[in-house]
């Protein structure tokens, strides 16, 4: 299998729902799907049970860690070459998979991330937040704005990573705050090639 994608949820059913109902449009099919349940009191086991026909679906319930640590949970937990870690919170343009697989082609990398963009749908207050965390003028460049700095340092709302090296960086630190880019730091530590791929973008819906 080549995609695991992983998502932590904490009581967001909904937006579960609208990101694997993105999922069955993918024209790449090679991917599992990893939800972890972090203690929530609203599950979405039965919005995960609707979708068992339709794709490879592992649903998990733990208690509540954070983020970080239920992300760790399901890496343990998949089988892909590439792990895509995701937030609950995203949908996925069709042709996502597609774009993550033409660029791993086309170039070989250790890990990897998209940038982020404000549907249409979305409110005034969730485009004011998708520009604020977007623009270049604020954190932009390095989030997979164009004009990017000199390194990317991919977010956990829309990065990869071969299974192999998040197993040896053992994953996301118990930090429940800025994880995702302490652990950008350590893969650029460790000497990994980490890549920005500029089509493997998602819609984000940030709630602050």
């Amino acid at each position: 299998m080549k995609y695991s994608i992983i998502v932590p949820v904490f009581n967001r059913p909904d937006e579960v729902d609208e990101l694997l109902e993105s999922l069955t449009h993918q024209s790449e099919k090679d991917f599992e799907v990893v939800i972890v349940e972090d203690g929530s009191q609203t599950p979405c086991e039965e919005v995960c049970k609707r979708y068992e026909h339709m794709m490879d679906i592992h649903y998990y319930y733990k208690e509540n860690s954070g983020p970080g640590q239920s992300r760790n949970y399901g890496a343990e937990r998949a089988k892909g070459e590439y792990l895509l870690i995701l937030d609950s919170d995203v949908v996925l343009p069709e042709g996502y998979l597609k774009a993550v697989s033409d660029e791993l082609s086309r170039e070989p990398a250790d890990a990897f991330g998209g940038p982020d963009k404000a549907h249409s749908s979305f409110t005034d207050t969730q485009k004011a937040i998708s520009y604020s965390m977007t623009s270049f003028f604020t954190t932009g460049g390095i989030r997979g704005g164009k004009k990017k700095m000199d390194k990317f340092y991919p977010r956990s709302f829309n990065m990869g990573i071969r299974r192999d090296v998040y197993l040896r960086l053992n994953g996301f630190s118990n930090m429940r705050f800025g994880e995702d880019i302490d652990f950008s730091i350590r893969i650029f530590k460790t000497g990994c090639r980490c890549r920005l791929f500029p089509e493997a973008w998602v819609w984000h819906k940030r709630r602050t």
